[in-house]
């Protein structure tokens, strides 16, 4: 059985860092990032891009869900909607697969150190 493990939270909460540890614990695993499907300039979010991510992302997670080289796959993303997390689970071929949904959450305070920190180590702007 396969395990599809998903990390959700804010920007900044440490969704990637959580993962990339994952992928050291875990054994045959492979790692997909939400975040590097919008990754476009210019940064455009309408239904058209929003459709296109999506199916972006629901594709690469059948295909490795589908491969009988990985045991878990590890995928984080912000969800910041239960209706987008209904939509990505609807898509995806599940038979014979745990789902498992974390969250990450952080107070206020914290958050914008993080946030801070990427843009002086410059992994954010600083719009952000």
């Amino acid at each position: 059985m396969k395990n599809l493990i998903i990390v959700n939270g804010t920007m900044g909460a440490g969704k990637t860092s959580v993962c990339r540890e994952l992928q050291e614990l875990l054994p045959k695993n492979v790692f997909l990032d939400g975040d590097w499907c919008w990754s476009m300039k210019p940064f455009v979010v309408n239904e058209e891009t929003k459709s296109l991510v999506m199916s972006n992302i629901t594709f690469t997670l059948n295909g490795f869900l589908h491969c009988g080289e990985f045991e878990n796959i590890i995928f984080c993303w912000v969800l910041h909607e239960r209706s987008i997390i209904d939509e990505l689970l609807s898509r995806l071929d599940l038979a014979d697969c745990r789902v498992r949904i974390f969250t990450l959450t952080l107070n206020e305070e914290a958050l914008k150190a993080r946030l801070q920190a990427d843009v002086e180590r410059g992994l954010r702007e600083p719009d952000v």
